[in-house]
């Protein structure tokens, strides 16, 4: 057992590769997913009812299709649409797409149980359009959607792994490799847990930070 570790050890450059991808496809995919999920709920708390039930349905949609589908759906089936991706594209397309339906409900979620009271005084202080989304509604939505932003990274982190069925080179790819080459599968994927778990206490650390931030404005 411990021979298997020694080789994992000796090919960490391959693992050190694969957490790389995987933290630039995690921060890049979350980044996108909250940017396009902000837009998404905007048109969410429309007061235009069709717009808004619209919407609804398609983030309900995107919700329902699992995404190990998506990823094939992207990589396999948007090329004969004339849209070509190479894995690395097609796996961060497939995170920030699937993430923006649920980045889109949680800030949504938050958004209707502020009080409205704060949006309609700064509305009648002359917020109005982006500057009343930037100023006013998505500062508080944000801090108090930290857990649950956390939360959904931390999914997102973990949502990486269905990528090495494209080849994306990132952590479970490697540890694949290394354990198919190798014939060390205890130690590789083990390795691998580790480093997952280690991403994820990461994470946990700074939704605590935000939650201690959300706690001294209140």
């Amino acid at each position: 057992m411990m021979h298997g570790f020694d080789v994992v050890w000796e090919h960490s450059d391959r693992l050190l590769w694969g957490v790389l991808n995987t933290i630039a496809l995690s921060i890049v995919g979350a980044v996108l997913a909250v940017v396009f999920g902000a837009l998404v709920a905007i048109l969410l708390m429309s007061p235009n009812r069709l717009l808004r039930l619209s919407v609804q349905g398609l983030v309900d949609l995107m919700r329902c299709v699992p995404f190990l589908m998506l990823v094939y759906l992207v990589y396999y089936g948007l090329p004969h649409l004339g849209i070509d991706f190479d894995n690395w594209t097609a796996g961060l397309a497939a995170l920030a797409l699937y993430n923006t339906a649920y980045m889109a409900e949680i800030l949504r979620g938050i958004w209707s149980g502020l009080p409205r009271e704060t949006f309609e005084a700064a509305t009648a202080f002359g917020y109005h359009g982006p500057r009343l989304y930037t100023r006013i509604v998505f500062p508080q939505v944000f801090l108090a959607a930290g857990p649950m932003l956390g939360n959904q990274l931390i999914q997102i982190i973990k949502d990486t792994a269905f990528l090495t069925i494209i080849a994306v080179p990132e952590l479970t790819q490697a540890a694949s490799g290394i354990q198919a080459q190798y014939f060390v599968p205890f130690a590789a994927f083990i390795a691998a847990i580790l480093i997952y778990w280690a991403l994820c206490a990461i994470v946990e650390g700074g939704v605590a930070l935000i939650e201690k931030v959300a706690e001294a404005r209140r």
